[in-house]
């Protein structure tokens, strides 16, 4: 059944497509929950409240060619990751300016040295306010006005959210290197 096919029987209620699309998708979008939420169980309820959401919005989409139906659900999956931390009013943690490493720009390097699996780690361990801005601004490609509407914050707020998470990813990343 290619894409197109499958929204539209979606879009019909049809539990044999409605399966088939959970086979197809869940694991793109648990990246996209764990990656918000910082934590496996967490992100697995957000996908299980965003499958639901989705089942019954499907309505509202139109299938726009290849590739719409997967933006469409990483849409909504998103949106329900950032319904969670507003609900758990999380996007406002900060780390005191003192806590952060003094880490000077120029170190960022070649990050191919390190493994995908490690750099998302340490993402997940980021605060969840930072973790949720650095997601917003560089997997969502949002900028920082579109961010502060999003969550409810300053601009100011999210750049220097984001500032103090590349921050500490940096030292992260430091330390990573100094151990291999």
């Amino acid at each position: 059944m290619n894409e197109a096919e499958l929204a539209e029987r979606c879009g019909k209620a049809d539990n044999l497509a409605r399966k088939q699309l959970y086979e197809l998708y869940a694991p793109q979008l648990m990246a996209i929950c764990v990656r918000y939420a910082g934590d496996r169980e967490t992100a697995q309820d957000i996908l299980h409240d965003g499958f639901l959401h989705i089942f019954r919005s499907f309505g509202q989409f139109t299938y726009k060619g290849e590739g719409s139906l997967r933006a469409w659900l990483s849409r909504v999956m998103v949106n329900e990751a950032l319904g969670y931390l507003r609900k758990k009013a999380l996007s406002c943690q900060e780390v005191a300016v003192e806590q952060l490493p003094d880490v000077p720009d120029d170190e960022d390097g070649n990050l191919e040295q390190i493994p995908q699996s490690v750099l998302m780690q340490f993402i997940r361990e980021l605060p969840d306010g930072y973790r949720t801005v650095f997601n917003l601004y560089v997997f969502e490609e949002k900028g920082h006005k579109e961010i502060a509407a999003m969550l409810g914050i300053t601009e100011h707020t999210s750049s220097s959210q984001f500032y103090r998470a590349k921050t500490l990813l940096m030292k992260k990343i430091n330390d990573y290197r100094k151990r291999i």
